[in-house]
C-alpha cells in the first residue's frame, strides 16, 4: 500500500483550506497526537485516553488512545477507517486544543528501491573512476569499526556474508497484519517476507515477491569483507542492527518513529533498552507529503543524542520536497547517480538534497545496478543470494556507510560535523543533474581523510550573519548581507549555504544567494505542496566564477499570504 499526495492549495485559495485539510493525504486509521510539555496528557496515558474519547464524541467519532511512543506523542486509533474529510474534522479538533503541539496521520511509508527480482569487479559504485565513490582509498584509515548502523528497514534474513556483522535489533511492527511473522513486537527482526497479491496492497497495485530490502541494504554498509566470497561492505568493521518497522504492503509512521527513538539510545515504553545504541541511522524508506512533525520530533531528538540520520530522498523523479522523510529537517537526504555519474532517472531532486551517491540504473544493463546480500525466496526465505538493485535506498547506505567510516575515524564528530564533511570533499557530479542533487557525489577516501587530519577539508573557514530580519508576509523581498575577506581567489565550487529561517507553511518561500557581482544563484523555489514549518538546511552552490571576497547576500522572499517568518541567521563556508 502506498500513500498519494492531496493537491495542495495554491497562494489564492490558501485560505479556503483548512490546516486539517492539508495535513490529510490519504484514508489513515490513527493519528499522532504530540502534547505541549505543562499539559496532563502529555505525561498521563489515562489523561490522553480521556482527551481521545472526548474529542471523538466532538467528531461524531470512535477514538481511542492506543499507546505512548517514544518521543512522548499519542498514537489515537480512529475505529473504522474513515474518509479524509472525517480524519480532518478529527483533527482540526486536536488543532484547536491549546494544549496540542501537533495532530498528524500515521502514515503508511514504503521501501524506497526499484527491486528486479532478476562479487568485488562488479561493484563499480565502490572504485570505478567515472561515478564510483573512491571507498578503497578511505580503507587505510578506517573500515567503520567501533560503530553500529541502525538499518530500519524489513529486517534480516540470514545471509553468511553478513552474519558476523549483526549485533542484535528489535521488530517494532505493531500491526500483525503488516508483520505477517504471527506476532506484535518483539526482540527478533528477522525478515519472514514482505511478498504481497496483486490488490491486496491497494486497487491496481501488481503483485510483487519478497524484497529482502533491509538485507541488500545492510550488505552495502557492512557486509563482511576479505573473507574470499560475496561482496564488500563499506564499512565492513562496523556493525549492523537490523530495526524492523517495514512489512508487507509497508510501514506505519508510528512504528519508525519508535524506531528512530529506541536505535539512537531514547526510550520506548515497553522496549527494552538498546544495548547496541545507533551512531547512524539508515532509513531508505519514505512517503509522500510533507515531513510531520512527529516523525521531525524523533529525528531531531535522535541528531541531539548523537546519532546521524541518512534518509533515500525517493524514486519519483519529484522534487522531495513532497516526499518524507527526506524532506525532514537534521537528515542527511540523498539522491541517486548512475554508472555515468548523473541523477538517476527515477532520483529525486532539489534543494533539500544534500548529497548524491550511487543507485545505479538497471534499464541500462543489470550489472549497472548496485550488487548486495540478498536472498532468493520469493516468498519467504530460501537460499542466499547476491542481486542487482537500483534506488535511493541503494544510494543511502552509501552514505551511512561514509558516516560510519568517518565516526570510526574520528569518534568526537557531531551530526552536523558528518555532514558538513561529506558536502564539503565532494566532487562535482561526472553527469548531469536536473533540479538540484545536493553537493555532488561523494568522496569516501577524501571525506574520512579529512575527518582524521591526513587531508581533504573540514569544512573551510565560515562567516555567519546572525542578525534576525523579519520576512513580511506575502511582501516584498528582504535581503542580509555577510562581508567576506581574506579568501584567495575564487569562491569554491561546493560554497556550503547555511540557512535557519523560521517561518510556516515554507512552501511560500523563495530564496537566492547574491554574489558580491550581483549574480544570483536560486537556492529554493516556492512550493504549494510544501507545508511544513521552517528552514533550517545547508545548500551548495557552485560559485566558482564567482570572487569570493566582496558582500554576499541572502535574499528571502514569502510569495503568498497567511503566514510569516523570521531569518534568524545564514551563513557561508568556503
Amino acid at each position: 500500500m502506498t500513500t498519494s499526495v492531496a493537491a495542495a492549495p495554491t497562494s489564492t485559495d490558501k485560505a479556503e483550506v483548512t490546516p486539517a485539510a492539508q495535513a490529510v493525504a490519504a484514508p489513515t486509521e490513527r493519528l499522532i497526537v504530540g502534547y505541549k510539555s505543562g499539559a496532563a496528557e502529555a505525561k498521563s496515558n489515562s489523561a490522553a485516553s480521556a482527551d481521545a474519547e472526548a474529542k471523538g464524541k466532538e467528531a461524531g467519532e470512535n477514538l481511542d488512545f492506543t499507546r505512548r511512543l517514544g518521543t512522548g506523542a499519542a498514537l489515537v486509533d480512529l475505529g473504522d477507517e474513515l474518509g479524509k474529510k472525517d480524519v480532518a474534522d478529527v483533527i482540526a479538533q486536536y488543532q484547536a486544543d491549546p494544549q496540542v503541539a501537533y495532530a498528524v496521520p500515521d502514515r503508511l511509508n514504503t521501501p524506497k528501491a526499484d527491486p528486479n527480482d532478476t562479487e568485488y569487479a562488479k561493484q563499480w559504485d565502490l572504485f570505478e573512476s567515472t561515478a564510483g565513490m573512491n571507498v578503497p582509498g578511505a580503507w587505510t584509515t578506517a573500515t567503520g569499526s567501533g560503530v553500529t548502523v541502525a538499518v530500519i528497514d524489513t529486517g534480516y534474513v540470514t545471509h553468511s556474508d553478513l552474519a558476523a556483522n549483526i549485533v542484535a535489533g528489535y521488530d517494532f511492527i505493531s500491526d500483525t497484519a503488516v508483520s505477517v511473522d504471527g506476532n506484535g513486537r518483539d526482540s527478533n527482526p528477522a525478515d519472514p517476507g514482505d511478498y504481497y497479491a496483486a490488490n491486496e496492497c491497494g486497487s491496481g497495485i501488481p503483485a510483487s515477491d519478497s524484497s529482502w530490502h533491509g538485507t541488500h541494504v545492510a550488505g552495502t554498509i557492512a557486509a563482511v569483507t576479505n573473507n574470499s566470497k560475496g561482496i564488500a561492505g563499506i564499512a565492513y568493521g562496523a556493525k549492523i542492527s537490523p530495526v524492523r518497522v517495514l512489512g508487507k504492503c509497508g510501514g506505519y509512521d508510528s512504528d519508525i518513529i519508535d524506531a528512530i527513538t529506541w536505535a539512537s539510545g531514547g526510550t520506548v515504553s515497553g522496549v527494552p533498552a538498546n544495548a547496541n545504541v545507533a551512531k547512524v541511522i539508515n532509513m531508505s524508506l519514505g512517503g509522500d507529503g510533507a515531513c510531520s512533525s512527529a516523525t521531525q520530533s524523533a529525528i531531531t531528538a535522535a541528531v541531539n543524542r548523537g546519532t546521524t540520520v541518512v534518509v533515500a530522498a525517493g524514486n519519483e523523479n519529484d522534487n522531495v520536497a513532497n516526499h518524507s522523510p527526506g524532506n525532514c529537517g537534521n537528515v542527511i537526504s540523498v539522491a541517486a547517480t548512475n554508472r555515468t555519474g548523473a541523477k538517476a532517472s527515477y532520483s529525486n531532486y532539489g534543494s533539500l538534497v544534500d548529497i548524491s551517491a550511487p543507485g545505479g540504473q538497471t534499464s541500462t544493463g543489470t550489472a549497472n545496478g548496485i550488487l548486495s546480500t540478498l536472498n532468493s525466496g520469493a516468498s519467504t526465505p530460501s537460499s542466499e543470494s547476491y542481486e542487482y538493485y537500483q534506488g535511493t535506498s541503494m544510494a543511502t547506505p552509501h552514505i551511512a556507510g561514509l558516516a560510519a567510516l568517518m565516526k570510526s575515524a574520528n569518534s568526537s564528530l557531531t551530526p552536523a560535523q558528518i555532514e558538513l564533511a561529506i558536502k564539503t570533499n565532494a566532487r562535482a557530479l561526472p553527469g548531469a543533474c536536473s533540479g538540484g542533487c545536493g553537493a555532488g557525489l561523494a568522496d569516501a577516501a577524501k571525506t574520512v581523510q579529512a575527518v582524521s587530519g591526513s587531508g581533504g577539508s573540514t569544512g573551510g573557514t565560515t562567516f555567519t550573519s546572525g542578525s534576525a530580519v523579519s520576512i513580511p508576509d506575502n511582501g516584498s523581498a528582504i535581503e542580509s548581507s555577510l562581508a567576506v575577506s581574506g579568501i584567495s581567489g575564487s569562491a569554491p565550487s561546493a560554497l556550503q549555504v547555511g540557512v535557519d529561517i523560521t517561518h510556516t507553511y515554507r512552501g511560500d518561500l523563495v530564496l537566492d544567494l547574491v554574489a558580491p557581482d550581483g549574480s544570483t544563484y536560486r537556492l529554493k523555489a516556492s512550493s504549494t505542496s510544501d507545508s511544513a514549518d521552517n528552514v533550517n538546511t545547508t545548500y551548495s552552490v557552485n560559485a566558482s566564477s564567482e570572487t569570493a571576497n566582496g558582500t554576499w547576500k541572502l535574499r528571502v522572499q514569502d510569495t503568498a499570504a497567511q503566514d510569516t517568518g523570521t531569518l534568524n541567521s545564514w551563513k557561508l563556508t568556503f
